[in-house]
């Protein structure tokens, strides 16, 4: 449809085109729909629609014990699902006072890690496919695709893994799984140089890259931007650092940041990172290795009542049944509380607000989607941008659908 704009007295008539980029166009990798006011080619306004997959995570929760819970998170940033499992099992500790074994937390990292590097391959190499490279999506997805099979070797999933449990996994790491995280790291750093080769330095994509979508700091800080895009910004927040937990404070790694948080920073900012998190896997894997005898067995924390017994306990011994039968049923119930706890997610800060009133499940539960808040400044970003610079820079924001509606 198209529409006239009233200009001054003797002015010509200028008129605007109505587009609607989605919600199914396949170049907004999601349920995005954008009602833009188009000049030609130039974005003059943009209206963005949230809604279209709302699946009332939180009110589902509100019905569920802690425990079954962890499957909703999945759905949130389904690119890196394991850390917001551990964001959660993290905020139900932080509730019970639960103190979860260094083995545990080393553990964890080294999946959390693995789960950003996934995330963040997956949306550079996308950003590669909207400036019209291809090859390098290909060459990484290969990676992910391990990354895949590392997390099927410790919980039988893949995408949406529901891994781990309140108080640590659900069983010990096998052989197999750490080897294939030393062909992981054996062979992902050279791949992950010669994709930066294809791009970081290429005529055409930092062509299309700087000056695309920038964020100031004081704007990006003001809309509450976290993780990679705060980061490209140049504000160097980072929960791991500023609010450690699962033992990040045992471990050297640095902030990559950027400065005019535009694609091209978000995009170098990401590619650092994944360096970063090579390292802190490197370091935590040698950290696992320390450890021997029982302790090297140590997989979960000392919490019965939200920790399924061993099955061959559950047969032969009343107390392992009668935990058992509670937390399948449901019936344990939690301290009363209020807490906030939040990890840093593949794209930003995820947090979770818990509130309970003593109950078998939570009274009131909140989700800090940070793909929610950069979607409510996706608008503004793109105002006066081709509608090519628009394609881009979703890919750059990493918009995941999943987690605009809770």
């Amino acid at each position: 449809m198209s529409e006239h704009i009233i200009l001054p007295e003797g002015s010509l008539e200028k008129q605007t085109t109505t587009l609607n980029l989605g919600p199914t166009h396949p170049a907004t990798h999601g349920v995005f729909q954008n009602i833009l006011e188009m000049d030609g080619e130039r974005v003059m306004k943009a209206t963005s629609t949230v809604g279209y997959i709302h699946r009332a995570f939180e009110k589902i929760a509100e019905r569920r014990p802690l425990y079954q819970i962890t499957p909703l998170t999945d759905r949130l940033n389904y690119c890196s699902s394991p850390i917001n499992n551990m964001g959660w099992h993290l905020t139900c500790e932080k509730l019970l006072g639960v103190q979860t074994p260094k083995r545990v937390d080393y553990l964890r990292i080294i999946i959390m890690e693995l789960a950003r590097i996934s995330d963040h391959l997956i949306c550079n190499s996308i950003v590669g496919v909207d400036t019209g490279a291809f090859t390098g999506f290909l060459y990484v997805m290969q990676y992910r695709e391990l990354i895949y099979e590392i997390y099927e070797e410790v919980c039988g999933s893949r995408l949406t893994t529901n891994i781990g449990r309140i108080g640590g996994f659900e069983r010990n790491f096998t052989n197999t799984a750490f080897e294939k995280l030393e062909k992981f790291l054996a062979e992902y750093p050279k791949t992950l140089k010669e994709f930066e080769n294809l791009l970081t330095r290429n005529r055409i994509f930092m062509e299309r890259t700087i000056g695309c979508g920038p964020i100031s700091a004081e704007r990006a800080l003001n809309y509450g931007f976290t993780g990679p895009n705060l980061r490209a910004s140049g504000v160097d927040y980072d929960v791991r650092i500023h609010s450690p937990y699962s033992s990040y404070e045992d471990f050297d790694f640095t902030i990559p940041v950027g400065t005019t948080g535009d694609c091209y920073d978000r995009f170098l900012v990401r590619n650092q990172e994944m360096w970063q998190s090579i390292e802190i896997i490197k370091q935590a894997y040698q950290k696992v290795q320390e450890f021997k005898g029982a302790e090297a067995e140590v997989y979960h924390a000392d919490v019965p009542a939200y920790y399924l017994p061993k099955k061959a306990d559950v047969y032969t011994k009343m107390e392992a049944l009668i935990y058992h039968f509670k937390i399948i049923m449901g019936e344990t119930e939690m301290p009363v509380g209020e807490v906030y706890h939040s990890v840093e997610g593949g794209n930003g800060e995820l947090g979770f607000y818990l509130i309970s009133d003593g109950g078998r499940t939570p009274y009131r539960l909140h989700f800090r989607r940070p793909c929610f808040i950069y979607y409510q400044a996706y608008p503004e970003i793109i105002k006066g941008s081709m509608l090519s610079d628009a394609i881009i820079t979703m890919s750059s924001l990493n918009l995941i659908a999943g987690e605009l509606d809770a």
